[in-house]
């Protein structure tokens, strides 16, 4: 299974420990170092869980051209009208994706395109479900434009996750469901795309990093 490489140091750090405890079990014939390792092994079992980075449909074809994914494994939060205050500038159409603990925190571009805009705000560390969560927590946002068409995805994290990495930056192409990303913990996606975009998903559906169809924009032509 693969790891994103930010993972390994959590993964590494309680295992450290746990195998000084378990040779000191195996040097002394006490059992209580062993019983305390345990919990470290399982804190990063559940390290290596969280960090796995699997393929998915996009990594073996290239997806439809007309096709938005999403970007994020987890729950559809809200699907059509943005919310108050949330969007960017001008007229769009929002789907966010909350992203529990045991989600798969690898990101991936929602649609192909050159990355022509990119910041990066603090904030504060809400709870990713609250509403406030948008426009307050920390995040970070990227503009992808190709022919014409414009897509805005936001990292944003949550009151667990405290920090974002973005493994993309204004001039680099994006290819749909390619890779940029992760989140550390639970956290929250945004996607706007414009209004003559088919919404293709609802409030409440469980979504696939770059396998699930979020939004479709009208065939070319």
């Amino acid at each position: 299974m693969r790891i994103d490489p930010a993972g390994w140091p959590f993964i590494a750090g309680p295992l450290a420990p746990a195998a000084v405890l378990s040779t000191a079990a195996s040097v002394t014939g006490r059992r209580w170092p062993r019983r305390a390792a345990w919990p470290l092994v399982g804190l990063a079992a559940y390290m290596t869980l969280f960090f796995r980075d699997p393929d998915r449909r996009c990594d073996r074809e290239v997806p439809a051209p007309d096709d938005v994914v999403s970007p994020a494994d987890g729950v559809v939060m809200v699907a059509g009208e943005p919310q108050e205050g949330v969007a960017p500038p001008g007229d769009w159409q929002q789907v966010s994706v909350f992203l529990s603990v045991v989600d798969v925190h690898v990101n991936r571009s929602p649609y192909s395109g050159e990355v022509v805009e990119s910041s990066y705000r603090k904030g504060s560390f809400l709870a990713a479900y609250r509403k406030e969560s948008a426009h307050r927590n920390e995040r970070s946002e990227l503009w992808l434009r190709e022919a014409g068409r414009t897509v805005v995805f936001r990292q944003i994290v949550g009151v667990l996750a405290r920090r974002i990495v973005t493994r993309t930056g204004v001039g680099q192409h994006l290819a749909t469901g390619e890779r940029m990303g992760l989140m550390k913990f639970g956290s929250r996606m945004d996607v706007f795309v414009p209004p003559e975009c088919e919404l293709t998903v609802r409030t409440g559906q469980r979504v696939r990093g770059g396998e699930t169809v979020i939004a479709r924009w009208p065939a070319a032509g």
